[in-house]
């Protein structure tokens, strides 16, 4: 009998999940031992299936679906502390099935219409034969809550021990309270010992269709060098996802 495309991570599900909620309770517990004052703070997270999973403009799915889940913990103070997770396989294959970012930082606003968020990100590959874990330093900075630009550093960029900084710039634009669109324009710039620094963008529709589910409706595309870096991996292509907020 054939099957939906989906079905290809279905046997990933509960062992992303299961690991996802262990990461998550200890990011919890560190966020509740440094500040007891468990009033002041929230608990928020989504789940998402998408057709494909593009990081920096990226298959990281070889194309194939991916479930994904975060779980962020924030205190009043603007500290807080959050995982998100998704099922991979790149090309070359190195073993690697699951990518967990595990998040420590500070948001809140600075002034009048403007917002900061800083943070420390370690993405995390259990189970690969490689060593692919890395940190990224990460800054953000919002406008109206519609206009952002962001900024990472990592003097081991994609485990590469190469440095790289990533700058992106975003916007979005509420249409009504059920449509928006989204857009971004970045460039990663690597250590040219490693790879050729690229540029990559994406347009996305996102359609509220029903509180709080979303549907979302993606293009992504590269440069040239992003697809001598990523070969077949990069370039144009289209996603879909499906997400639920709580």
């Amino acid at each position: 009998m054939a099957t939906s495309p989906f079905d290809s991570v279905k046997d990933m599900r509960l062992k992303l999940f299961k690991s996802l909620a262990s990461t998550a309770a200890l990011c919890s517990g560190f966020v509740l031992f440094a500040w007891p004052t468990a009033a002041a703070a929230q608990l928020t997270g989504s789940l998402a299936l998408t057709s494909d999973y593009v990081w920096r403009g990226s298959s990281q799915t070889r194309e194939k679906p991916a479930v994904q889940g975060a779980v962020k913990y924030a205190h009043g103070s603007g500290l807080y502390a959050s995982v998100w997770g998704s099922n991979v396989k790149f090309k070359p294959d190195n073993g690697a099935t699951t990518e967990f970012d595990i998040a420590l930082g500070w948001n809140g606003n600075v002034a009048e219409d403007w917002a900061l968020d800083v943070y420390l990100l370690r993405y995390q590959y259990p189970g690969s034969s490689a060593n692919l874990n890395w940190n990224e330093v990460n800054a953000a900075v919002t406008w109206r809550g519609n206009y952002w630009v962001s900024v990472g550093h990592s003097t081991n960029a994609m485990a590469s021990r190469a440095t790289g900084t990533y700058v992106l710039a975003g916007a979005r634009y509420p249409i009504n309270d059920r449509w928006r669109m989204e857009g971004t324009l970045a460039h990663y710039v690597l250590d040219s010992a490693y790879a050729d620094s690229y540029t990559h963008g994406s347009v996305g529709v996102i359609w509220v269709f029903k509180a709080p589910f979303e549907a979302r409706l993606t293009l992504h595309s590269t440069d040239s060098a992003a697809k001598r870096l990523f070969p077949g991996m990069a370039g144009s292509r289209v996603e879909f996802a499906l997400q639920a907020s709580f």
